[in-house]
């Protein structure tokens, strides 16, 4: 029997939120307004698993974007991101209303306990037939701390210190229990075999944790694990732990760089590098016809106000971008102090090609707050399948993270025009060939300790 040719993983990127990862796309005349409802995010679901997506995965911060200025006002008035709900529960939500796609949520190692973690998704995986994944984040700043009884966000690395051990206690309660611990006899009154259950009894140097761990094994073992590391530490940390990595290139060149550098770091990790998923972040705006998707652009484009970048910035770089002129450059103290996405930062400073760049350079090359900030995907369905299958085919990506410019609308154009494209080339499935999460990226049932010694 033939091999089946590599496939394309596709994931829709949410937000618990008022807007999507693009905050002007509220401000979007087709954007459905009842997104405090279920009904919203039951519409997006079913959009996504028409269009066979692997998964829907939400990001999350803890704290609204309120670093700018030391003032929450302005993002409130504009509404940057600041409607958080909890990500878990609308997974639940979508999960009800769909019956095999995957869907992945946020949870901070940095603010959450590593047993309530443990039991809050092997639950979900439970109750959702084997379709959860672990976004796995170390949050980015001080008013996510002082939310969670702290004055200031741990140091950079630390973070990434403490999540290694963090893991390591999930996991171990993970594993607890074996396939078969559940006996349910009622003819004998045994319930389970408590030989084939387990206590963790681990301490470390941040974390202890003693079980048994209250939560049986799941249809795909465990959740799947989502990493997004870009600075060299989360990287490393992303190499040992993720089985799907999200990305973010500012072009294809650099992706293929970036894309084989990480792939020989999950080898150095003593891992199968086909056995990590990396797929990069894109707005993709697709019409019937290039001057549809342009038309579409222009109206999009337009929906993004000089706010919107220096309120995210400032949230995600842990630094107030309202505290200097926006010609002034950064001294560097202050690029040494950024403890957020430190990947933006030394983006930010590769790309000017200055030491010391300005509020303006992290504006213009971050194009945070804008569809820029992402690779931008515009044109017919075969302009957009051309360029995606270009990324995949020269191994810049194993699939795409496609984050929405408006909603549910900009999801249900792409599976109307263009999945059936990358249908037709044979580059994405036609349909679902198993239930379960791990299924759909190809990975198989996670046995007990496998993830030991990596």
């Amino acid at each position: 029997m033939a091999a089946m040719a590599r496939q394309m993983t596709l994931i829709g990127f949410l937000q618990a939120q008022n807007c999507s990862n693009y905050v002007g796309s509220w401000r979007h005349p087709a954007t459905a307004p009842d997104f405090l409802s279920a009904a919203y995010y039951e519409r997006i679901g079913r959009a996504l698993e028409a269009g066979c997506f692997d998964l829907a995965f939400f990001d999350d911060r803890l704290a609204m974007p309120d670093i700018l200025g030391d003032d929450y006002r302005a993002a409130v008035e504009n509404g940057v991101r600041v409607v958080k709900m909890d990500p878990a529960t609308i997974l639940t939500v979508m999960g009800c209303a769909t019956e095999k796609l995957g869907l992945g949520s946020t949870y901070s190692t940095t603010y959450y306990e590593p047993f309530h973690v443990a039991r809050v998704f092997q639950t979900m995986d439970l109750m959702l037939g084997g379709r959860v994944a672990w976004n796995v984040v170390t949050s980015l700043n001080h008013s996510e701390a002082r939310n969670f009884s702290q004055m200031e966000h741990p140091e950079h690395d630390l973070r990434y210190d403490r999540a290694d051990e963090f893991m390591e206690v999930v996991l171990g309660h993970w594993d607890s229990w074996d396939d078969d611990a559940i006996l349910a006899d009622r003819m004998t009154g045994r319930f389970a075999d408590a030989d084939k259950v387990r206590r963790l009894d681990f301490e470390g140097q941040w974390y202890r944790s003693r079980g048994p761990f209250t939560v049986p094994r799941t249809k795909q073992g465990r959740p799947v694990l989502i990493q997004a590391g870009q600075s060299g530490r989360g990287q490393r940390f992303a190499a040992r732990w993720g089985e799907l990595v999200f990305a973010v290139y500012p072009n294809i060149e650099v992706g293929r760089k970036i894309y084989a550098g990480f792939k020989d770091q999950v080898k150095k990790a003593g891992r199968d590098p086909a056995s990590v998923k990396v797929a990069p972040a894109v707005y993709i705006i697709p019409g019937e016809t290039r001057t549809m998707a342009e038309a579409k652009m222009e109206l999009i484009d337009k929906l993004a106000k000089p706010v919107d970048a220096l309120a995210l910035l400032s949230e995600v770089l842990n630094f107030d971008f309202a505290s200097k002129k926006m010609d002034e450059a950064f001294t560097d103290a202050e690029l040494k102090s950024i403890s957020g996405l430190q990947a933006i930062r030394d983006r930010v400073v590769a790309s000017s090609g200055k030491k010391n760049p300005t509020i303006r350079d992290f504006v213009e090359v971050s194009n945070r707050g804008t569809i820029r900030e992402f690779p931008l995907f515009v044109g017919s369905p075969k302009d957009i399948a051309d360029k995606m299958e270009e990324w995949f085919a020269t191994e810049a990506c194993d699939g795409f993270v496609v984050a929405g410019t408006h909603l549910p609308g900009s999801y249900e154009d792409f599976v109307r025009l263009v999945v059936p494209e990358l249908q037709r080339r044979g580059l994405f499935r036609k349909e679902y060939a198993g239930t379960t999460l791990r299924d759909h990226l190809g990975l198989p049932r996670a046995s007990i300790g496998d993830w030991k010694g990596s």
